[in-house]
């Protein structure tokens, strides 16, 4: 099944398809909410798309026809149309030895990853004076910790003493030192590293990559008054993630924080020359909002290619070489262009599986606090991941193989 046949099936299951006339259909639009006329009355149907005009040949809206309506023949000549909708679900292969594996050791191993990481963390020297300090690896490895275990810090105590009884960290610091730990800036930049790190198993794997933005949402509300309507007004405030990730394995390589109103474009430059530093890149795919000249050439450089989606007013008549390329590339094969866009999916399935396991929402109270609890769910993301590698691919990791001991900035 193509591209435009897996599009009209879309089509078929989940818009409303009506009849004008005999052998005259209506077909809705995928993207939009115009319609579009199809003629069944001549042996080779016909469309008034812009896509069927230009190729001739069946585009999306006769093959959701075609799913719509099967038409048979009966020995008089005359035609009877049964009006049905076949849903077709698509499968995947699924290793469920290693797949039931991952899950039934997981906790386990990513105590044990999540240990390993840490190790790297060198301890800032003591203050002459006062109680011994809480050894930094010790307090990253009790955040994360928190974070995976989605409780709250109380609750959280019991599963800590387990680790520590396990020789995973050397103290059990009360819960409120947990949070202390997440309101300290200088943790942000080693939480960034821990996350490259764990990303490194998976570099001879991953070559293609996608990038997108999803937002986490906060206890704290902003307030207004609404005039229109004559009463006060709120709503959450939000963490906005930017991320780029491997596309077949879903390992995040990159993620940048940024305010919750920004544009997505000026993340996109910084995330691919991150993640250039230790994958070989050979593609990336991300949607409309990352369009730029920018952005395609920042690619190129890392020695890949980019299939960022194209608005809808671009002409070829603005940006670089390679950018004009792309755009020509998109307007004369788009199909194959649309093959290698639509991997930008797997990132919407980076962040749909993080949110699912780790929450779609943020306990901290403070910017900084907010910033290192969302790198604290990136960290576990890419843990859960590399367990399920583990098995998958028969891979055992090895952090800081060359040594890269990270301390506080």
């Amino acid at each position: 099944m193509d591209l435009r046949e897996q599009r009209g099936l879309e089509i078929a299951t989940r818009r409303p398809i009506t009849q004008k006339s005999a052998g005259i259909w209506l077909v809705p639009s995928q993207s939009g909410p115009g319609k579009y006329t199809v003629d069944v009355t001549k042996e080779d149907p016909i469309c008034s798309c812009p896509d069927f005009e230009l190729r001739n040949k069946p585009c999306k809206h006769v093959f959701a026809l075609a799913y719509f309506i099967v038409r048979e023949k009966n020995k008089d000549g005359s035609v009877t149309e049964t009006h049905t909708v076949t849903a077709v679900k698509k499968t995947y292969p699924q290793n469920w030895p290693a797949y039931n594996a991952a899950q039934t050791n997981e906790q386990d191993r990513f105590l044990e990853l999540l240990n390993a990481l840490c190790s790297g963390v060198s301890q800032p020297p003591q203050q002459r004076r006062g109680r011994p300090s809480l050894p930094l690896s010790d307090a990253i490895f009790a955040a994360a910790f928190k974070v995976y275990s989605t409780v709250s810090g109380r609750r959280f105590m019991s599963d800590l003493r387990g680790a520590h009884a396990r020789g995973l960290i050397s103290k059990v610091p009360h819960y409120n030192s947990i949070f202390n730990y997440l309101e300290d800036e200088g943790i942000t930049p080693i939480l960034r590293n821990l996350i490259t790190q764990s990303s490194l198993p998976l570099k001879s794997v991953e070559v293609d990559f996608a990038v997108d933005s999803s937002g986490f949402t906060t206890s704290r509300f902003s307030r207004w008054y609404d005039h229109k309507y004559g009463r006060l007004m709120q709503a959450h405030h939000w963490v906005k993630a930017h991320i780029m990730c491997g596309v077949k394995t879903n390992i995040i390589t990159a993620i940048e924080i940024g305010e919750k109103n920004a544009g997505d474009s000026p993340f996109f430059a910084p995330m691919v020359a991150t993640t250039a530093k230790h994958f070989a890149i050979s593609e990336v795919s991300a949607d409309k909002a990352y369009s730029g000249d920018k952005n395609t050439n920042a690619v190129m450089a890392a020695g890949g290619t980019a299939f960022i989606a194209f608005r809808g007013n671009t002409t070829a008549k603005t940006g670089s070489v390679m950018w004009q390329q792309m755009f020509h590339f998109f307007m004369f094969k788009r199909e194959e262009f649309l093959q290698h866009y639509h991997k930008r999916s797997n990132v919407e399935s980076t962040f749909s599986m993080m949110k699912r396991k780790f929450g779609d929402s943020l306990r901290s109270k403070t910017d900084t606090a907010m910033i290192n609890e969302t790198l604290c769910k990136v960290l576990c993301h890419n843990l859960v991941v590399l367990i399920h590698e583990m098995q998958e691919l028969g891979i055992e990791p090895i952090f800081w193989a060359g040594r890269e001991i990270v301390g506080q900035a």
